[in-house]
């Protein structure tokens, strides 16, 4: 059993790691990081282009992979052995990054958080494990904060 954990460093993807590492067996864990590429961001918010600088792309990306090594160090600290990490683009949206990278690994289950780092913004448009639970064609278990 493959199991895909969504990590953004909020404290309920932390929940959701001790939680799956508590409750469930797996094989191999991938902790994932969902970071958005510059271009993704002026597309988004057309009018905060001014404001940003070219450079924060490669600061998002080494801040994902520093989230993604965190949500790593922590599940393997939980209890979960054979843990790896990725840091991938968001290109269309997070959850979206989410299914394909499920499906690409073939994951026997999506664990995320109900609510990450998103804020306003996922309250707005709908949560980002909303989608994933509508969205994906597996299993996708969402730990409600402070369920460990």
């Amino acid at each position: 059993m493959t199991i895909l954990i969504a990590y953004d460093g909020s404290a309920d993807s932390r929940a959701a790691i001790e939680f799956a590492a508590k409750h469930l067996t797996a094989e191999q864990t991938v902790i994932l990081t969902v970071w958005e590429p510059l271009l993704v961001q002026l597309k988004k918010y057309p009018l905060a282009g001014a404001a940003v600088l070219s450079d924060a792309a490669d600061e998002w990306r080494a801040q994902a992979e520093q989230y993604a090594k965190e949500g790593a160090e922590l599940a393997k600290a939980s209890g979960l052995s054979d843990v790896s990490f990725r840091a991938v683009a968001d290109n269309e949206s997070i959850w979206q990054a989410i299914v394909d990278t499920a499906d690409e690994l073939d994951a026997s289950l999506i664990v995320t958080g109900s609510r990450g780092l998103a804020g306003v913004r996922s309250v707005l448009l709908g949560s980002v494990s909303n989608h994933v639970l509508h969205h994906a064609h597996r299993p996708t278990l969402i730990v409600p904060p402070g369920k460990s």
